[in-house]
């Protein structure tokens, strides 16, 4: 059973499984809005990447995979913005979880029920942009495994292991998700 703290906010349910999801959404929720941030302040850097890698220009040259390379600057360039809208929207949403977490922790929210389904959304989003954007379409797709200068497969996955260590966290059963306030 969790331990209450009376505090001058309200009882804090200190430790324990929901607390774990409040602090682990909300340090995926930071690295999202830093990555988008980022993005968007130095938005010349990744472009270049993102350029790169949807031209194929440092692959094998195969010609059956050339087909697939993407030349057109228009169209690298909404790729990226597109990229970085889903980046922003997923940090937003996962924001919006961690405040949710925070509430049920307070006693103030509904419980955690709709944090985990806000954090779950959040979090879905993290997962499909590194597996199936980066890993799957870039990585496969556009055969950016065979660059040796912009291949990001490595970094996609150290994106993609924490966003699904906190959804199979968040889903875990625990007599905690249904305590008072939960």
């Amino acid at each position: 059973m969790a331990t209450r703290w009376n505090g001058p906010r309200g009882a804090v349910r200190l430790g324990g499984l929901p607390l774990a999801a409040a602090a682990l959404t909300a340090t995926v929720a930071l690295y999202m809005a830093l990555v988008a941030f980022g993005n968007i302040t130095d938005f010349g850097t990744n472009r270049e990447f993102v350029r790169h890698v949807l031209a194929m220009d440092t692959t094998f040259k195969d010609d059956d995979l050339m087909w697939r390379a993407v030349t057109d600057r228009t169209l690298q360039d909404i790729a990226y913005v597109a990229i970085i809208i889903w980046e922003t929207l997923a940090a937003v949403v996962l924001v919006a979880g961690t405040v949710l977490w925070a509430r049920g922790l307070t006693g103030r929210g509904a419980g955690y029920r709709r944090a985990r389904r806000v954090s779950t959304l959040g979090l879905v989003m993290v997962l499909l942009l590194f597996g199936a954007g980066f890993i799957g379409i870039g990585g496969e797709w556009f055969a950016m495994w065979q660059s040796q200068k912009w291949n990001g497969l490595e970094a996609a996955g150290r994106n993609l292991l924490p966003a699904g260590f906190v959804l199979v966290l968040i889903h875990l059963p625990s007599p905690q998700w249904s305590s008072p306030g939960g």
